[in-house]
């Protein structure tokens, strides 16, 4: 497939490696109000906006800031081109919906890069979970204990506040391991949180928790900061009334089943965990997106993650929000 990317930032340069390591994809042309190249390939031509482009192309990978999205993929949608876009979906509810619908009207493919639900052990996982083999889960702890110096958060305007960001590192580092906690349980009916900002200069928090009590019971708990130095690898610890297992980074790291094998695929190794940068250099699990997202747009089929599945991500981190309110 032909690609145009939208946004020139850190992100659209693993945008561009992973697809030079695609045979037969190319990326043909990048969008930038600004008039910037993706510094991963300079020669890929710039626009100002997705009309003014001249070359054929089939899809769009939205590599904005999270507050314009949407906007990228509403804008993609009416020239009836597919679309791949960065986490999260969006920052707001009315206008993830408004995407979605106009995705739903141009009868095309959205998909969005939770890469983390590629791994195959947390595939196996999901798996597990729906055929009821782990037993009555009752307990799930989410720890992203991540770091960013205050360098990252002066390296962009918008970084760190909520007009763009929508937020610290509960929808920026954080929201990758909070997707799979919903893929796997689902969303919550109570809320409970607290954060506030500690260590660095910036609107929203970096550090915060959450409490969360789901219809069949189980309560869960969240951690998600870029504050605790130097950054540590994320970890989710998972109890049943039939045993428990801990993942680290997407790999299952304890089992304590006694009638079910351990599924873990212990050859996987994600290189970026994220913990301590945001630099993406094992281009991977977005090339599994890739082509996952392609075969959606071929068979008419819903991508690993379709808008739908993602707005309840960003669901869920809104409602964590809103409860730091009260």
């Amino acid at each position: 497939m032909k690609y145009v990317i939208i946004g020139t930032g850190n992100i659209s340069n693993t945008y561009v490696h992973a697809i030079a390591e695609m045979p037969g994809n190319e990326v043909v042309a990048c969008v930038s109000r600004s008039g910037n190249y993706i510094k991963a390939n300079p020669h890929i031509p710039s626009f100002s906006s997705l009309d003014s482009i001249i070359a054929d192309y089939d899809a769009v990978i939205v590599t904005t800031p999270n507050g314009l999205h949407c906007e990228g993929i509403i804008a993609a949608a009416k020239l009836g081109k597919h679309v791949i876009v960065e986490k999260p979906l969006g920052i707001k509810m009315e206008d993830m919906e408004q995407a979605i619908l106009a995705c739903e009207a141009a009868n095309i493919t959205l998909a969005v890069a939770y890469q983390r639900r590629t791994a195959p052990d947390n595939q196996a996982i999901k798996a597990l979970i729906e055929k009821g083999a782990l037993g009555n889960i009752f307990a799930a702890d989410l720890s992203a204990k991540f770091y960013r110096d205050q360098a990252y958060y002066d390296s962009a305007d918008y970084r760190g506040g909520y007009d763009m960001d929508g937020g610290g590192p509960f929808i920026q580092q954080a929201c990758h391991n909070i997707d799979l906690y919903v893929w796997f349980f689902g969303l919550p009916m109570q809320v409970v949180s607290m954060m506030n900002t500690f260590t660095h200069q910036m609107e929203a928090e970096d550090h915060g928790a959450a409490l969360l009590k789901h219809r069949n019971g189980m309560i869960g708990t969240m951690i998600a900061s870029t504050s605790t130095k130097p950054g540590f690898a994320a970890r989710l610890e998972v109890h049943s009334d039939k045993g428990s297992f801990t993942m680290t980074d997407d790999v299952i790291t304890e089992w304590h089943f006694e009638d079910v094998p351990n599924p873990s695929n212990s050859s996987f190794q994600y290189k970026h965990d994220g913990a301590t940068s945001a630099v993406v250099t094992d281009t991977s699990a977005h090339q599994k997106i890739i082509k996952d997202f392609e075969q959606a747009v071929k068979n008419g089929g819903k991508p690993i993650v379709d808008g739908r599945s993602a707005k309840a991500t960003t669901k869920l981190i809104l409602d964590i929000y809103q409860a730091a309110l009260k």
